[in-house]
């Protein structure tokens, strides 16, 4: 089976938009307008039905997950590849019993990804996710120094599943066990089905769930009919630094630094949050073709993917979670995505503020933005490529110079040609 790189699913996607900046803005807005209506995470979901001996249905999935990998291509040097689990697996080795069950889903060159359940009288649970993967497989482990087939065992909190419901969760979960990331999106699961077909009940995660906070009660003394408070003005982000680098000895590969503010939809209601770099962890990954940063906090969750074709590099995906302190956890992908454009082994930077519309619901404001995702050297940030926005604050006093010179030029000729004029008049007299 063809294990599918990022860099491959983003070549499916990639639309080259070259000329002027704001060519390249109206070309991003139409392909994340065409993707409206199929907003996607880094990769497509991957569907399997499992039967028992008896040819009834008892295992079921619909999840997408994407993977990280850090391998040794040398020494004390080392990469790192992105990948996802494709759309087309084999199952075998998949169990069903009647406590415990297994999920295994195999692909690519030795790959394998498996689920183990166990289940009591009323509930059930995953106790582990096993990733195996064959760093002998070139295509996707180039360069690698070892043939091994390794393993890592991961346990989430995926518990307290009602028996004869499905397990759903469209926010991220992401595991990561020594050198491998693992993150789960718009998971489905159902293990031990009893009845040979899928429930149409679910048991939602923690995650997606409404909050439970009660406001407190509020005694009204006047008589004066009320008014709505406005909405408090949140002050600027405070700009935060962020660096990947491949292990503890070596210097960062991926650097950004910014001011980040989240606007997102509850009902009719817009709400905005503010990134806390001191409340906020640092992780993801860096690749020859993709470069992954993931930035953690007790409310937001954001997955940057940025793409290299070697000339250039973009932002491609975007992966957000938000979870406020009342309602719905909101969560919003766009995988369309052309913007951030510079020369690899440069920089690219905006001082002013952006706003990024990343799906109808929720909305990115970044402030004094700097990123380079590929060709860091030294740990420091190369020449930087200034974006519009940045570039009309030289640009206006530039257009009005020339218009000026352009004014004095024609009123120097208009002056020129009426002087001619009257020489020539005083010579006919």
């Amino acid at each position: 089976m063809h294990i599918w790189k990022v860099a491959e699913v983003e070549r499916c996607f990639r639309v080259k938009c070259f000329g002027y900046q704001v060519i390249m803005f109206w070309c991003a807005f139409v392909v994340f307008f065409l993707a409206l209506g199929n907003e996607l995470h880094l990769s497509h979901a991957t569907e399997v039905s499992v039967n028992n001996t008896e040819n009834k249905l008892c295992l079921y999935a619909n999840l997408m997950v994407n993977f990280s990998v850090a391998y040794e291509v040398g020494v004390n040097k080392s990469e790192s590849v992105l990948f996802v689990l494709p759309e087309n697996v084999t199952t075998e080795g998949s169990i069903c019993n009647n406590t415990t069950s297994t999920l295994k889903l195999g692909f690519g060159d030795g790959h394998s990804w498996a689920v183990e359940f166990t289940k009591d009288n009323k509930t059930y649970q995953v106790d582990s996710i096993v990733f195996t993967y064959n760093l002998n497989d070139s295509s996707v482990f180039t360069n690698s120094t070892s043939n091994e087939t390794k393993s890592v065992t991961a346990k989430p909190r995926i518990t307290n599943v009602g028996v004869d419901t499905y397990y759903s969760c469209k926010s991220e979960n992401v595991q990561r066990v020594e050198s491998v990331t693992q993150t789960l999106y718009d998971v489905t699961l159902q293990a031990f089905v009893t009845n040979g077909s899928k429930s149409d009940t679910d048991t939602v995660c923690t995650a997606d769930l409404t909050s439970t906070t009660v406001a407190p009660t509020t005694t009204v003394t006047t008589t004066a009919a009320p008014t709505s408070t406005p909405t408090p003005t949140l002050p600027t982000p405070t700009t935060g630094n962020y660096s990947i680098a491949p292990d503890f000895n070596s210097t960062a590969c991926l650097m950004a630094t910014f001011g980040l503010r989240i606007g997102f939809k509850q009902g009719d209601k817009v709400e905005t949050i503010n990134l806390v770099p001191s409340a906020t962890e640092v992780g993801g990954a860096c690749g020859v073709n993709s470069s992954i940063l993931i930035l953690t906090s007790d409310t937001i969750t954001i997955m940057f993917t940025f793409s290299n074709d070697s000339k250039k590099f973009h932002l491609h995906a975007l992966n957000v979670t938000v979870k406020p302190a009342t309602g719905v956890a909101v969560v919003a992908a766009n995988t369309n995505m052309s913007i951030w454009v510079a020369a690899v082994g440069s920089s690219y930077m905006c001082n002013k503020e952006q706003t990024l519309t990343v799906t109808e619901t929720l909305t990115l404001y970044t402030f004094k933005l700097r990123v380079q995702p590929f060709g860091v050297e030294k740990g420091e940030f190369a020449t930087a490529h200034e974006c519009s926005l940045d570039d009309t604050s030289i640009l206006i006093p530039v257009i009005v110079g020339v218009a000026l010179a352009i004014l004095i030029l024609i009123v120097v000729i208009a002056y020129v040609i009426g002087r001619r004029k009257t020489y020539v008049g005083y010579q006919t007299l």
